[in-house]
């Protein structure tokens, strides 16, 4: 069975009842979730192998983002705990014409104050296969800058894979600060995955003839930029999202895989979503791209896994994806009635 290592930031996710406002609520629902952690409980659904690192407060919130994971077999053994606070998003879900919003309160969290003395790459790296991280997590300092380098430069020493979801963050950092930032860690990524924006935001490469909020894009434009892409840093592969936003009930949700060997692009079908929850969107589509290449699928298999698992998680409230592989390949084969299952 694969290992496969994540490495990020798990938070408190707070978030209004029944799509109201922030300021019309008066009670919050309380649960866990983090760009990395995400795909460790997709994969660890999946049957593989999934171990998840980051630093936690050794206080009773701690624990209780500690046991969130647990719960759907996540490897924790390898947590660092110490720091004082856990992190937190405020979650508003939009609904019909208006876009959800995100809050966060990440200062001074363990992980945003952590540092490389926290992390044993040899032991966190024993046994394991691949390494995943995101974008997010570099945003949180400079300190975190240095540590997923140090992370990917004992990756690559090991010839273990890593893939990175660049998913920018307007929020955490500026787009020059995320070139700089990711520019650097790029150079040791394998697999790399993307989203309409994230190529422009981050490395001023962007698709011709496409506009994501009025639900036009153009294929030939993505690739180009997962030409690209692949060019500055030498990927092996790269993969782009690609979400037609009608509404934020309403949306078109795809995807394409560039495999440069074969110089191969694969362009899923499209699902037409009514979208219960869209965080942890791409983060499922990272896993299920993780778990298509560990377990030997072609470019197309790998791409309509990929997509079919992201679309279920846009049904399931929450963070986590709570699916496995038997319900993401029925999807992934044509069957996506909703029938009832009795």
């Amino acid at each position: 069975m694969s290992k496969i290592i994540t490495f990020g930031e798990l938070m408190v996710r707070l978030q209004p009842y029944n799509y109201e406002r922030f300021i019309q609520a008066d009670h919050l629902e309380f649960s866990f979730g983090g760009g990395e952690a995400n795909v460790a409980v997709s994969l660890a659904h999946y049957g593989m192998d999934a171990a998840y690192v980051t630093k936690l407060p050794a206080h009773a919130i701690g624990q209780a983002a500690v046991n969130s994971l647990r719960r759907y077999g996540v490897d924790t053994s390898l947590i660092t705990r110490g720091g004082a606070r856990v992190g937190i998003y405020w979650n508003e879900k939009g609904a019909s014409q208006r876009g959800s919003v995100c809050i966060y309160d990440r200062a001074h969290s363990a992980i945003q104050e952590a540092e490389s003395a926290d992390f044993d790459w040899d032991k966190i790296f024993d046994g394991a296969d691949w390494f995943h991280f995101t974008g997010i997590t570099p945003a949180l300092g400079a300190n975190l800058v240095a540590i997923c380098e140090e992370a990917c430069k004992a990756a690559k020493a090991r010839g273990i894979k890593i893939s990175c979801d660049l998913n920018y963050r307007g929020k955490l950092w500026t787009r020059d600060q995320a070139r700089e930032a990711m520019t650097k860690l790029c150079q040791y990524v394998d697999v790399c995955i993307s989203n309409e924006e994230d190529a422009k935001d981050v490395f001023g490469i962007e698709a011709e003839a496409t506009d994501i909020y009025a639900g036009t894009l153009n294929h030939e434009g993505y690739k180009s930029v997962a030409k690209q892409l692949a060019d500055k840093f030498g990927f092996e592969k790269v993969a782009i999202t690609l979400r037609e936003s009608r509404s934020a009930f309403d949306n078109g949700w795809s995807a394409m895989l560039f495999d440069v060997a074969s110089n191969e692009y694969c362009f899923s079908k499209k699902y037409d979503l009514h979208i219960i929850d869209r965080v942890g969107g791409g983060d499922s589509f990272g896993a299920g791209l993780i778990y298509s290449l560990l377990t030997g699928k072609s470019t197309q298999a790998a791409v309509e896994f990929a997509v079919a698992a992201s679309a279920l998680k846009h049904s399931i409230e929450g963070d986590y994806n709570m699916v496995t592989v038997a319900e993401v390949e029925k999807l992934a084969g044509g069957d996506g009635s909703g029938r009832i299952q009795r």
